[in-house]
Parts: structure tokens; C-alpha cells; sequence
């Protein structure tokens, strides 16, 4: 049986409530240790423990700085930024047996005051990565540790509009930040699981203040990530920050496989608890799975997907790419437009959305509320889809992002062999990276890439 790592972001994701629920699923405690140890940091402890959320029995993950040193929580910025003033903003939980005062200092909603400035430790990426370097790491924790490095990097060079070369962490360039990357890399090479299944992560809504000013939910830097990586986001109707910049890199770095398999046998489960208290519990599930391995499997598999459909005739061009634009934001799996010829003969537009059953209210209240539809159709589609993983392929242009997929073999009678055979799709945005980048036409690069894409599949085949 084969090992799969299953994310459930129903709180979002951080990095602390990582850790904390990967040690909870049998992460190695003195490997963690003695690899944080060995890493050339200063000014914090790390403190381990059982809390309560909800009235579950969770792990959490604490990176205590020393009162002389940053003695800034930064994960937390991004946690309890929605806060209208202080008194709103949640007590963090009591560790079992520990009674601490913690030291919160929050990014503050538009009108309120920080509490005083801080000495923010900015570190550029080449930092963090000697850092890591020379602690006593796996190999493979501390290639984990500098792809999520990395990829936070990219983010926050896009968001300031420099290069990577020149990017300076703030938040993620501080002492618990890099600690909470280092863990979660030492804890997921501990567990040996190299395939990871993230489906959706789950974000809150309203405005940080933080360094740079006041910035929207998901702050530039999640958004970047979500984009670039194609992490699907689910807005919830809560206020609040429920993905931070660190989570989103974890997840952008271990995710593998978007859906879970069809039948699959459930290991273990690991709770990881946040620091704060809002609408949705504070806590990250991560479950092991053991599936059968995929060469004794259907080169397919079968779900089911709503479909939703509605008829306009009165709605604008500019008003249908809005509607397009929040539909696949929050997590729609299409939506396409067709023109059709409506009643009294006037000319209208067929809109149709596929998601899936939990996103379905989501996708409907938007329909309702930024079109003028005052109705629906809603049908509920069983369907067969290859079974795909993300990879990233090197061609002659460069990088570049695809889906892998297998394609079952037919005999010349048309009956199944039981082979298959590998075809890789490039992501559209990674081809537009490609265009920009190199100054190629959309036609020169996608045939450059798609001849190096089947050269690929050709040697995996």
C-alpha cells in the first residue's frame, strides 16, 4: 500500500498548526529537535503540548522568542489582523500545565493603533538559505525548506515588484518563521510521505494593517502564491485572515494531487492547533492515507459535480467577467458562457458552473448576488476524470508547471490492456510566464513546450 498525506483546511493552514499536526501523526519529536538545534538561530524555545479547540485534544507547535530578541509572533500578525480593536481580538489557549503570558502583538484593522513599534529582523533569501545550509539536515528537509523558502520569496518579490535576488522577508525572514518552515520540512521528511493531497484552503475575509499598510484578505502575498502554484481557495464567510503567507508556501510546496483517491484506507489522523479563537476552530486535520498503488489501479476514477446553469438577458459584458472572475475565485471548478436565443426572441447568455457540493451555496449566492438572475438550475453529474498529478517539467524556454496524466491503451478492437500511457498538459499561466519571459509568440512557445512535454512523457512511459 502506498502512502498519501491528506491536508483538511476547513481553518485555513499556518505554520505552527502544520507542525503541530504532523507531530500529532507521528513526526519524530527529538528528530525536530535536534535538527532546530543544529541550525545556527538564537533568542527562542520551542515548547511542544496538548490544548484544547472545540473540545478536541489537538498538538501545538509554539516558537517562543526570548523578550530581547524580535519578540514578535509574526504567523500571529496574519491570524488576529481582523480584530476591529484589542478587546476583540481572541485569547490564545491555555497549554496544559503551562501558564504563560503571551506576549500578542497584532496587525491592527484600519482605525486602530499597533501597540508600539517593533525591530523587524529583515533577512534576504540568500540568508535563509545559508542558514539552513549549515544546520544538520536530511537532505531532503532541507530541499523541502528552501522550495518553501523559495516560493515565499517569489511571492513577496512579485507583490513588491523586484527581483528574487533583492526580496527582504519581513514576516517570514524572522526567527519563528524560519523555525516554522524548518520543522515542518524535518517533520514531513520524518514521516516518509511524498505525496500530498490538498484540496482547497479556506480563507477569510476583511483587511490586515501590517508593514506596508492596510491589505485586503488573502493579503498579496497568499494570493500570489495561490495563483502561481494554482492552490484552489474557498472564501468563507468569516472575518479574518485563515491563511497565512507560510501555510500557503507549505502547501504550495508538498501539494501533489488535488482530489482525494477514490477508496483509500485512513491510518492515522493528527489535529494541529492555531493560536487564536474565531468563527471556524483553529485547528489543521492532517490524515495518512494508504491507497493502492496506482499501476493496479483504473487510470481513472469517479466522482460527481453540480452543475449550475441560469439564463440572462439583461446583464452587461463587463458584469458577466465580474461574475467569472468571483466564481472561479471562490473555487469554481468552470464556468463558461454560451449565447443563446431566448424567449420573445432576445438574445441572452446561457451561464453554466461546475463545482462541487460544498462549494454549491458559495457559487449560487454569487450568481444571486452580482447578476440578475432570480433563478437557477442545479443538476448533480456523475463523471470520470483521469487520475492527474502536478509537476514541474524542464523544457528548452525554461520551467514549466503541467498536469500528468495516464491514458488508458485500447487494443486494435478497442478492449482495454490494462496499459497506459503518459500525456503531460502545460498550465496556462505558466506558458503566459513563458511568453512574457522569453518575448516568444503564444504559437512559438507552445509548440516549443509541447514537443519537450511529449519527449518527457515519452521517457516516463
Amino acid at each position: 500500500m502506498e502512502k498519501m498525506l491528506y491536508l483538511e483546511c476547513k481553518s485555513g493552514i499556518s505554520g505552527d498548526m502544520t507542525v503541530g499536526a504532523l507531530l500529532d501523526l507521528g513526526a519524530d519529536e527529538q528528530v525536530l529537535r535536534k535538527a532546530l538545534a543544529s541550525l545556527p538561530l538564537t533568542g527562542y524555545t520551542v515548547e511542544i503540548s496538548r490544548v484544547k479547540k472545540a473540545g478536541l485534544d489537538c498538538c501545538d507547535f509554539l516558537v517562543r522568542l526570548d523578550a530581547e530578541h524580535e519578540n514578535h509572533d509574526h504567523d500571529m500578525d496574519y491570524l488576529y489582523g481582523f480584530a476591529q480593536n484589542r478587546e476583540e481580538a481572541p485569547e490564545r489557549e491555555e497549554h496544559h500545565g503551562h501558564h504563560h503570558h503571551h506576549h500578542d502583538h497584532e496587525h491592527q484593522m484600519a482605525g486602530t493603533e499597533p501597540h508600539h513599534a517593533h525591530h523587524h529582523e529583515h533577512r534576504g533569501l540568500r540568508d535563509v538559505l545559508d542558514i539552513l545550509s549549515q544546520g544538520d539536515l536530511t537532505e531532503g528537509a532541507h530541499n523541502l525548506a528552501v522550495k518553501i523558502f523559495t516560493i515565499l520569496g517569489e511571492a513577496e518579490a512579485k507583490a513588491h515588484g523586484t527581483t528574487l535576488d533583492q526580496v527582504h522577508f519581513h514576516e517570514v525572514g524572522a526567527v519563528d518563521s524560519i523555525v516554522d518552515i524548518a520543522a515542518a520540512a524535518v517533520c514531513l521528511d520524518n514521516l516518509g510521505i511524498h505525496e500530498a493531497v490538498i484540496p482547497v484552503l479556506n480563507e477569510g475575509t476583511g483587511s490586515v494593517r501590517c508593514a506596508h499598510g492596510i491589505l485586503p484578505i488573502p493579503v498579496p502575498a497568499v494570493a500570489s502564491i495561490a495563483a502561481a502554484h494554482h492552490l484552489p481557495l474557498h472564501i468563507m464567510p468569516f472575518a479574518g485572515e485563515y491563511v497565512t503567507p507560510t501555510g500557503a508556501a507549505i502547501a504550495a510546496a508538498i501539494r501533489t494531487r488535488d482530489h482525494l483517491p477514490e477508496t483509500f484506507t485512513l491510518a492515522k489522523v493528527g489535529l494541529g492547533a492555531g493560536k487564536r479563537e474565531q468563527a471556524m476552530p483553529s485547528i489543521l486535520r492532517a490524515m495518512v492515507l494508504e491507497v493502492q498503488p496506482e499501476e493496479e489501479q483504473s487510470p481513472w476514477e469517479e466522482d460527481s459535480i453540480w452543475k449550475l446553469e441560469t439564463n440572462l438577458d439583461d446583464c452587461t459584458g463587463e458584469a458577466l467577467g465580474r461574475v467569472m472572475d468571483r466564481l472561479f475565485a471562490a473555487g469554481a471548478r468552470d464556468v463558461q458562457y454560451a449565447p443563446v436565443q431566448m424567449k420573445k426572441n432576445r438574445p441572452g447568455w446561457l451561464i453554466t458552473v461546475l463545482c462541487k457540493e460544498e462549494q454549491r451555496k458559495t457559487m449560487e449566492a454569487l450568481l444571486f448576488r452580482e447578476t440578475t438572475t432570480i433563478g437557477i438550475r442545479r443538476s448533480r453529474m456523475e463523471r470520470s476524470i483521469l487520475r492527474r498529478r502536478e509537476k514541474t517539467v524542464e523544457t528548452a524556454l525554461g520551467p514549466v508547471a503541467a498536469k500528468e496524466v495516464q491514458v488508458p491503451v485500447l487494443s486494435p478492437e478497442g478492449a482495454l490492456t490494462g496499459e497506459t500511457e503518459t500525456r503531460l498538459y502545460p498550465e496556462a499561466e505558466s506558458m503566459r510566464e513563458l511568453c512574457t519571459r522569453t518575448g516568444r509568440s503564444w504559437q512559438a512557445v507552445w509548440q516549443q513546450v509541447l514537443g519537450d512535454l511529449a519527449r518527457a512523457a515519452q521517457k516516463e512511459g
